[in-house]
């Protein structure tokens, strides 16, 4: 770009680039637990002082699908704080945005709401960590969307078929075709591209005018033959990909020389796993379009948590240790303990000068024992380091490299599997599951479930806490199971059923869009048993109230009487509860996208137009710069009003604090009881 170009900012558009952010992880960790929302705080700083356009996230902004109350309310200020103001948006928006954004009861962008001043529109497509999920299929995103914080975008709703419509931006004389496409599992995206079912739509104006962005959340690398999504997929008319979901930091755009485009890795902010992908120095990107020309800015974080990783084999070292000699795991320990002494060492002097980073860095020693040595106590060996780094009980971790041997069902173990992701190999729950019934002992193996489905169960129980997900699953085959058996008229022979079993599930095996479908009907119904549970959880407790209410006054009513005979020496001693509190029942001109033909009209706002003049520069570099008690009925009470009471209401109860008798004794019972009866 010539000089005067690079000052003609009014048609160059500024976007702040991130991804992976997961806020809210380790939420609970003394040391650890404000990182991520310190980082997001910087993120947008760094938005704000750089006064870009936009920002442009890359999915799983939360760490967890249910978000807690603190990093719903921590997100929510941040953006308040930095994302509000008075400052006007110099760009427009020139597509339909009732296909961009309508599965929103607010289907157009943030900044031309007239109730809302958004000085930095945010745009975000949803992770596999913080996707839709639930019988309504929302998501924690969908929250900050309805807030008017966020513009939720890239959100399929078919399994089938999925058209990715572009949002169209334009800032004078440049215009950017924004795709996005939010986190879909990997083999079935993968099935979808090889399908041809994939479609991504293109503007009608121009069609080679337009800087195509496209913003992805999927694996990247290869974990097994689907279980990725490899560039050669997508389009080759897009001219920069941001790639969302793997956590290293590879933002430099590098070219695909069989597409065409630059792939950006920009990595995640914050270090989720002990991995040699995270201790990549963490950076997000200041992303400059003009035209169909484009440059990338790398800007470093200096509020990550420094951490360091180191590994070491014990083989390597015959002169210093030797597995026949009995103090031979003093001197691994005394080595040890030097080589983190030197991390810590380097974690000191790079932190010199920064005051936003955090004192206690991360600090991981990999330890290889092959070779007939033996591991120490992990634990006790970590004390000396328990106020010097974040991570004291795993600072080393130990393992070994084992012979390639033939994979027989001897040599499956679950429970040495389950460790592996948190050494960064990204195996994730149904492939674990996958694995085990595939290698298993013939007789663990399933022979009437699928592997598939229940990958899917285990995975939908695990991270998204469908807890009725794998009883559902189960169900769910077992009934198609028998219909088809007796559809078959099977004569009752066991050998008989066994081989027509095993003949339907290797026919629903290959036929995967079944099976697709039998494990979606199954959460499904696990979703709604949930959301009808919550339903009746609600109801329940409403009924509750009243019918306390009517017994109480009952009550009231029947000691009142009882007093008022010739027994004498005792009184009602307590006065009932206070009255209840009630619940109470309780856009500007127009604009029509005009890349994709519509008649819905949406809100806007005037938004005033400004030049800024900005250097534009090619910079590969880094820059620096939370019940009262209710009375006891008297035990005076007679049988026939003892009766008359309980014909009224067959579900009234009272809670005694005072009183160690029996629950028969009473007759009220407390709620938690007539809960546990319910069930």
């Amino acid at each position: 770009m010539s000089s005067a170009d690079a000052l003609d900012d009014e048609n160059t558009f500024k976007i702040l680039v991130a991804t992976d952010i997961h806020l809210g992880f380790m939420e609970k960790d003394a040391v650890r637990g404000n990182d991520t929302f310190v980082t997001l705080d910087e993120i947008l700083r760094l938005a704000q002082e750089n006064e870009v356009d936009f920002i442009l996230l890359g999915g799983d902004l939360f760490h967890e699908n249910k978000p807690s109350r603190k990093t719903l309310h921590t997100c929510l200020e941040l953006l308040r704080k930095y994302c509000m103001g008075d400052r006007p948006v110099q760009f427009e928006i020139i597509s339909d945005q009732s296909v961009n954004f309508g599965f929103s009861k607010f289907p157009w962008v943030n900044y031309q709401d007239g109730n809302l001043n958004i000085s930095i529109p945010v745009f975000s497509i949803h992770g596999n960590h913080d996707d839709p999920t639930g019988a309504d299929a929302l998501c924690a995103l969908d929250i900050l969307s309805c807030a008017g914080f966020i513009n939720h975008f890239g959100r399929s709703m078919s399994v089938e078929k999925i058209d990715i419509s572009p949002v169209l931006l334009q800032k004078g004389t440049t215009k950017i075709a924004l795709y996005g496409l939010g986190s879909i599992p990997d083999e079935r995206l993968y099935r979808m591209f090889v399908n041809k079912k994939v479609t991504m739509l293109r503007p009608k104006e121009d069609e080679n005018s337009w800087f195509n962005l496209f913003v992805i959340h999927q694996n990247r690398s290869k974990h097994g033959s689907t279980n990725f999504i490899p560039e050669q997929f997508l389009d080759d008319f897009i001219d920069l990909v941001i790639w969302g979901h793997e956590h290293e930091c590879k933002i430099a755009p590098t070219k695909n020389e069989q597409q065409l485009f630059y792939v950006s890795q920009p990595g995640s902010s914050v270090v989720t796993s002990l991995s040699p992908g995270e201790a990549v120095k963490k950076h997000v990107g200041l992303l400059r379009v003009k035209g169909r020309k484009m440059n990338m800015q790398k800007i470093p974080l200096h509020t990550v948590r420094q951490f360091f990783m180191e590994d070491i084999v014990l083989a390597n070292h015959p002169d210093i240790f030797n597995p026949d000699n009995p103090k031979v795991t003093q001197a691994i320990q005394s080595f040890c303990l030097e080589k983190i002494e030197e991390m810590l060492e380097n974690a000191e002097r790079e932190r010199l000068g920064n005051s936003r980073q955090p004192e206690k860095p991360l600090i991981r020693l990999r330890v290889d024992y092959s070779g007939g040595f033996e591991p120490f106590s992990v634990l006790r060996f970590s004390q000396k380091f328990v106020d010097r780094v974040a991570n004291p009980k795993d600072v080393i971790h130990f393992f070994r490299h084992r012979e390639q041997k033939e994979k027989t069902g001897e040599e499956i173990n679950f429970g040495k599997l389950i460790t592996k992701p948190s050494e960064g190999t990204t195996l994730r729950v149904e492939d674990l599951v996958k694995q085990y019934f595939q290698t298993a002992e013939k007789n663990v193996q399933l022979s009437l479930l699928t592997e598939r489905g229940m990958g899917e169960a285990v995975q939908e129980f695990v991270d998204k806490e469908e807890k009725d997900a794998i009883e559902e699953l189960v169900k769910y085959q077992l009934e198609k199971t028998q219909r088809f058996l007796k559809e078959r008229h099977i004569d009752a022979l066991e050998d008989k059923i066994d081989e027509e079993v095993r003949r339907f599930r290797e026919s629903r095996q290959k036929n995967t869009n079944e099976e697709d479908d039998e494990v979606r009907e199954a959460m499904n119904r696990a979703r709604a048993l949930r959301c009808q549970s919550e339903d009746s959880a609600s109801a329940f407790s409403t009924d509750d109230l009243m019918s306390m209410d009517l017994a109480e006054q009952m009550a009231n009513d029947s000691d009142d009487s009882i007093s008022a005979g010739p027994n004498k020496g005792r009184g009602r001693g307590r006065g009932r509860r206070g009255g209840r509190g009630q619940n109470s029942a309780s856009r500007g001109g127009s604009q029509r996208g005009r890349a994709f033909k519509s008649v819905r009209q949406q809100p806007s706002r005037n938004v005033a137009t400004k030049n800024y003049s900005e250097e534009i520069e090619v910079d590969e570099s880094d820059e620096d710069d939370i019940f009262p008690t209710t009375s006891k009925t008297d035990q005076r009470w007679s049988s026939t009003s003892a009766s008359k009471q309980m014909s009224q209401s067959q579900i009234t109860k009272g809670v005694d604090f005072e009183s160690d008798e029996d629950e028969d004794d009473d007759p009220f019972m407390s709620i938690a009881s007539l809960r546990r009866n319910r069930r």
